[in-house]
Formats: structure tokens, sequence, C-alpha cells
């Protein structure tokens, strides 16, 4: 009981500085709680911002990625979007029938989106022009009883800047390219006809965009219209994926290198992680003859600026934590020279140091407590702020960041007032209470 009065006593005697003790540790938690939520969620948020720039996973055969390996074609896994940049028709290829398999894989709901492509030449008039067959909004009744929507209407091409409207999967329509549209003088609504080969398919303009590459020279159709156009029932030669993935580790990459080197642990967690590498092996194992790859342009971007930003809010943090140590250092010290007389005395009535110390260590361990509270649900809804203005979206708060906060404010309390604690037990009673 008198412990707790002496507690209650410092506090109603030494309001203000207490009060700013709290207030301190209730900033820095503040700040700690919202840089690590985000830190902790940042990859998430990330991967989902980057992933609204196209896929970040091609599907080729296999002969087709060979030959893209060995002489870099810009066609492979770093050449992400670059469906009408090549200036051979395809060779090999893929069942479209196959495509909606990817959607059984493990990490199937990872999978955001994809759309199989069939890239080949065409005449209109006398003038080549390459004609990309895809899907556009395509829906998929798959064998588990689930439907889904996939094309490249839903996100695939988010940077296009388009006019009309996007074609309808089977239906004999086009989107065409701005540079394409200006070579052949075609405006939306007009009818064109394509021919390769002896054959002949009429369709519809409907729509034209800007991409600001190479698929500006390009006309986009269902791929039923680019079959047709080249004899190919049933074939594409490249799969676009877009999926949410977790960043690449040392795990990840080894096991990108080869999967067959890998401990039966290290498999396991690998296999069971969203690392692109190991999304891109489950598509391979339901797409026969089939290699998928992460566009590492995208992978390496992902990787770089998550570790940057993690860095910055680490740092954000270790330097708020180090400022609430010297505050707080500095306001216990100012409090204990107010109160050296009384502490003294308790000395000189037979108080012993391991006594005072636990009564100054409880009064600032109280106030700080009280401020790292109200600091933590500052800084849950300063975390939610900034995943609203950066991300678009509320940031996920894990346990694990309160835990983590809560036991370094400790550490730097503790710290803080470590020196304070020292130099008051180290007064002689007797030359304080003699005014010496």
């Amino acid at each position: 009981m008198f412990f707790l009065t002496m507690v209650y006593r410092s506090f109603s005697r030494q309001l203000r500085k207490r009060l700013l003790i709290a207030l301190t540790v209730g900033l820095s938690a503040a700040v700690s709680v919202a840089m690590l939520g985000v830190v902790f969620d940042v990859g998430d948020k990330l991967t989902a911002e980057l992933t609204t720039y196209g896929s970040n996973i091609i599907v080729q055969p296999k002969s087709n990625a060979v030959v893209s390996d060995l002489y870099s074609t810009g066609t492979g896994s770093d050449s992400g979007n670059s469906g009408a940049a090549t200036s051979q028709d395809p060779t090999a290829f893929l069942k479209e029938s196959d495509a909606k398999n990817i959607k059984t894989i493990f990490w199937a709901y990872n999978i955001t989106n994809f759309a199989p492509e069939l890239t080949i030449h065409a005449s209109v008039d006398g003038t080549d022009i390459p004609l990309v067959g895809t899907w556009f909004n395509k829906t998929l009744h798959l064998a588990s009883g689930e439907t889904t929507v996939v094309g490249v209407e839903g996100g695939m091409r988010s940077w296009w800047k388009t006019s009309g409207r996007w074609p309808k999967d089977g239906a004999s329509e086009g989107m065409i390219g701005a540079s394409a549209a200006k070579t052949l003088g075609v405006h939306t609504g007009d009818r064109i006809t394509l021919s390769k080969a002896g054959r002949t398919q009429t369709i519809t303009i409907v729509g034209q965009y800007t991409s600001g590459d190479g698929d500006d020279n390009a006309i986009y159709t269902p791929t039923a219209v680019t079959q047709m156009l080249a004899g190919l029932t049933d074939s594409i030669n490249k799969i676009e994926v877009k999926a949410l993935t977790t960043p690449d580790n040392d795990l990840a990459r080894k096991a990108a290198k080869n999967p067959a080197a890998l401990s039966q642990d290290e498999w396991e967690t690998w296999y069971c992680t969203a690392y692109p590498s190991s999304i891109a092996y489950q598509i391979e194992e339901v797409l026969p003859g089939a290699v998928a790859k992460q566009v590492r342009q995208v992978a390496a971007l992902q990787g770089n600026v998550l570790n940057k930003t993690q860095a910055v809010m680490m740092l954000m943090t270790a330097l708020t934590l180090v400022a609430a140590a010297v505050a707080v250092a500095n306001l216990m010290a100012a409090s204990m020279a107010e109160r050296s007389s009384e502490l003294a005395l308790l000395k000189a009535i037979g108080a012993t140091d391991g006594r005072v110390s636990r009564l100054m260590l409880a009064e600032t361990a109280s106030v700080s407590l009280v401020g790292a509270l109200a600091g933590g649900i500052v800084g849950s809804g300063l975390a939610q702020v900034i995943g609203h203005v950066v991300f678009g979206s509320g940031i996920t708060m894990r346990p694990m960041v309160y835990l983590l906060v809560f036991v370094l404010l400790a550490v730097v309390v503790c710290v803080a007032s470590l020196s304070s604690i020292r130099s008051i037990l180290s007064v002689h009673p007797a030359e304080v209470l003699h005014g010496r």
C-alpha cells in the first residue's frame, strides 16, 4: 500500500513531467506502429500495385523459350508484354483449351488474371500488320464448379489509352493500335478484311488504343479470328499471367536455378510460398509442353523498391526510438533532481537501493504504458491513412507489430531510466538532506 501511495503521489506532484513522458512515449509508439505496420504489409501492397502494369509471368512453348534464352529475341521472360513486337509467326504452340488449367494450381487464388495469345501477321489491303488473338473478357467454367472472368480487358493493359470499346470474345471484331490505324487510314466503326495464305476474315474495328510501344502497330482480335486465318485450331503461342507474388529471397533464387537442388524442407517451404518461381513451376505442371518464367524486370523492381521502402521505414522507426530514449532520459533526470531530497529521505529511513529503483521504474513504467497504449491506437489510424493515400487500400495490422513495438519501447524506457536511477542511487542521504 505504501508503495502504491508513493507512485500515486509522484504523479500528483509532478503531473507536467509525467504527461511529457507519456506524450514522448506515445508519439514514439504511434510512429513505430504506423511504420512497422506498413513494413509488414508493404510487400502485398507493392505486389498488387505493380501487377496493375501487366503480367509478371510469361508462359511459352518449351522450344520458343529455349530460342529466346539462346538468342535474346525479345519474346522471353525479360520482355514482358511484347505480343506484337515479334517479326515472325510462331512455329511452336500450346493448346488454348489447356489455358484454364492455370486456375487449378495450388496458388490459383493468387492468379488474378491471364490471357492467352496467338500472334501472326496478316495482310490488310496489301499492308502487313501484326495480328494478336487473345481473350478480352472471357468467362471460364472450371471443373470445381466455379466460374472466373479473365482477359486483357480486366487490367492486363491498364496503361493503354483507349477509345471506343473492347472486342467481344467470339465476335468478328478488333481493336486497332494508333500507329496501325494511321498506316491503314482506319477509324473506329470501319470494317476491314484480313487475309493470310488464301484465307480471309472481315472484322469491325470497335476501338482504338495507344500503348506507347510496339503494340501500337498491331490489331487485337478474339483468338478464333487469328486461329482461322492461320489455320491453327486451338493454338496459342503465349500466355500472359498476372499473379500476386511474394518477393524473391535466397530460397526462391536457389529454386529458380534448380528446384531439384532443394532439400525436402526447402522444397516444401518454396512450393507452399507464393514466389514467382514456385507459381511458374506449378503452371508448368498443369500445362503440357510449357515453360513459365517470371518477367525479371518486374521482379527486380519489386524487390528493389520493397527493400528500399522497408529500409527507410525501419530507419525512421529506429530514429524515433532513439529520440524517445533521449527525451525520456532527460525528463527523468529533471524529475529525479527535483525529488532528490524525497528519495534521499527514503534511503535514510531504511529503503534499500532495490526498493528505490523499483519505485522509480514503476512510476516511469506506469506513465509509459498509458502513453504506449494511446500511441498504439493513434499509430493504427496513421497506418490506415498511409495505406489509403499511398496504396488506395487499408493496411492489415498484424499482432506482431504491437508486440514488437511494446517490447522495443520497454527496452528504450529501461535504458533511458538507468542513468537517472544510477545517479540517484549514488548520492549520500546525509549530504542531500543537509543541503551539501
